[in-house]
C-alpha cells in the first residue's frame, strides 16, 4: 500500500494514515502495521454506511408522514438544481432547508442512541457525584434530543426549528449530540453528512414519493428496533414516481 497523492494536493485520510505508518517504522516502532491502516478505513466505511443508511430512513420516514415538509424540501432542492438531471456536490451549500429537515431528523432519531461508551480514568467528581477511574460512561443522546426542558414541542418532526440556526451538531451544543462531542465525536460526521445531504436531495429531486396502495401516513410505523444502532422495526415501503415523466 502507498500514497499516490499528485504533488501540490491536500492530503487525504489514507496519505495521513501512510505518512504515520512510514515516520513509525523510521522510528522502529512496530505498533502501527498496514493491517492498522486497513481497520480503521473499514471502521470508518462501515461505520459510516450503517448511519447514513439509518439516517436516510427517518429522514424519508417524517417526510412522508409530513408531506408539508417533504414538499417544500422539494421545491427548495428544485429550485436549487433546476434544469439539472442530478443534485451535485456545489448545489448542498444552498439547500438551507434541507440540512434543516437533516438536523431535524438525527434530534430525534440519532444513528446511535447512547453513542459510544467511554470509560472515565481518572475518579472524578460530577455535581456532588463520585465517579470512579474505570467507570463507563454512556450519553443517551436520544433522550436528550426529546428533552422537553429544551426543545419546544419536543416530540413534533418541525424542522423550522433551526431557521436561526443557533445548534449546530458540530459545535459545543449538548442539546444535540447525534455524533458526541468533543475529541472523541465521530471522525467520519463531514463524510457521513456529506453522503445523506447528497443522497437525500438526488432522491427528492427526481422523484415523487408515495405510499403502497391502501396505506396513509397514519398506518406508518415509527416504532423502533432494539440495538446499538436504531432502526425501524418495520421496514419503511415507499414507491418512487419519476418526477421528470
Amino acid at each position: 500500500m502507498k500514497s499516490e497523492k499528485v504533488k501540490g494536493e491536500h492530503e487525504d485520510i489514507v496519505d495521513v494514515l501512510l505518512r504515520v505508518h512510514k515516520e513509525q517504522v523510521q522510528l522502529g516502532a512496530t505498533w502501527f502495521t498496514i493491517n492498522n491502516i486497513k481497520g480503521v478505513l473499514l471502521n470508518i466505511f462501515l461505520a459510516g454506511v450503517d448511519t447514513a443508511a439509518l439516517t436516510l430512513v427517518w429522514a424519508m420516514t417524517e417526510l412522508v408522514k409530513n408531506p408539508d415538509i417533504m414538499k417544500k424540501a422539494q421545491d427548495e432542492i428544485r429550485h436549487v438544481a433546476a434544469g439539472k438531471e442530478r443534485v451535485s456536490e456545489q448545489d448542498l451549500e444552498s439547500l438551507r432547508y434541507l440540512k434543516m429537515v437533516l438536523k431535524e431528523t438525527l434530534r430525534l432519531h440519532p444513528p446511535a442512541p447512547l453513542l459510544l461508551p467511554k470509560e472515565t480514568t481518572t475518579d472524578t467528581k460530577l455535581l456532588g457525584y463520585d465517579i470512579k477511574a474505570g467507570t463507563r460512561v454512556y450519553v443517551n443522546a436520544w433522550a436528550i434530543g426529546r428533552d422537553a426542558k429544551t426543545w419546544e414541542q419536543a416530540e413534533k418532526f418541525s424542522p423550522e426549528r433551526f431557521e436561526d440556526g443557533p445548534l449546530d451538531y458540530k459545535e459545543r451544543n449538548f442539546e444535540l449530540l447525534p455524533f458526541g462531542g468533543g475529541r472523541r465525536m465521530c471522525p467520519g460526521i463531514n463524510m457521513g453528512m456529506s453522503t445523506v445531504e447528497l443522497t437525500l436531495a438526488n432522491m427528492l429531486h427526481c422523484f415523487d414519493w408515495k405510499l403502497p396502495d391502501g396505506m396513509t401516513s397514519e398506518d406508518v410505523s415509527m416504532e423502533e428496533g432494539i440495538g446499538l444502532t436504531m432502526f425501524k422495526k418495520i421496514p419503511l415501503k415507499l414507491v418512487p414516481v419519476n418526477f421528470h415523466l
